[in-house]
């Protein structure tokens, strides 16, 4: 039976890799990787980097395929909500069609395949839903996922802070569902995925922002205070890095300044 393993490989850093993922690395016979253009050629390096440095006495395959493109252009708020959900599920089902690919042509019957995941592959990762697709098209193999350290989790270390506040949730959500409303009930909130930067609405607000872009690689921006203060700075760096380095990776905590901690 085919094997599959999916292995978080942390926010950037090659020292976030876990012991247990270098024993997965080291029982794989083939890395996927799927090419997302020469813009983001350090994504390819990093998990490059890792396998050189992981991989021991071990002879494995790199299979390199094209990323499917996605229309970030479609959808938004509201009405046009469900123009933005048929466009990922479009792009998850060409993925989809890759992986299957990729599995069925590249990977033998007894052999490990593995794909490296930034971060973890259970936080606002595509991969295991993604094979879960393919699974269900009748291709049989068994799988295995192994955590990593999340940009979350990096975000929190690099700042000294904890996520939640004492006797409070923790609230994780997308830049789009932020941009439409501060989650209900919600005094901590961490954002991802946040193009339209989102926090810029809520700057007359009574709310500290940590930011952090380029999360354990050597471009590693933090920047933290009152989103008052510091939100038009963020914007500022997210703009030049963005033009720079033609992509930005950023991941940020807002959390309410008027809350009182205790149970």
């Amino acid at each position: 039976m085919k094997k599959i393993a999916v292995i978080g490989i942390g926010a950037g850093d090659p020292r976030h890799v876990t012991m247990e993922a270098v024993d997965a690395l080291n029982g794989a016979d083939v890395f996927f990787v799927l090419d997302k253009g020469p813009a983001k050629q350090q994504l390819l390096d990093v998990r490059q980097e890792i396998l050189d440095r992981y991989v021991r006495d071990h002879e494995y395959r790199l299979v390199h395929a094209p990323d499917p493109e996605r229309d970030r252009t479609a959808g938004g708020n509201g009405e046009a909500a469900g123009e933005y959900a048929e466009a990922v599920a479009d792009w998850r089902r060409r993925r989809a069609d890759a992986y299957e690919q990729l599995i069925t042509t590249e990977l033998g019957d007894d052999e490990t395949g593995a794909f490296l995941v930034w971060g973890d592959p259970a936080l606002f990762d595509s991969t295991l839903p993604i094979l879960a697709d393919v699974a269900s098209r009748g291709v049989p193999f068994d799988l295995e996922v192994i955590p990593g350290i999340s940009s979350v989790s990096a975000l929190a270390a690099r700042h000294h802070i904890g996520l939640n506040q004492v006797g409070s949730p923790v609230t994780v959500t997308t830049g789009r569902r932020l941009a439409g409303e501060w989650p209900p009930g919600a005094d901590d909130v961490v954002v991802m995925l946040d193009s339209r930067q989102a926090f810029q609405q809520y700057a007359r607000d009574d709310i500290d922002i940590f930011w952090g872009a380029y999360l354990g690689t050597p471009d590693e921006i933090l920047i933290a205070g009152p989103l008052s203060q510091v939100a038009d700075r963020i914007a500022a760096e997210r703009a030049e890095h963005r033009e720079r380095k033609g992509w930005i990776m950023d991941t940020y905590l807002l959390r309410r300044t008027a809350v009182t901690c205790g149970d």
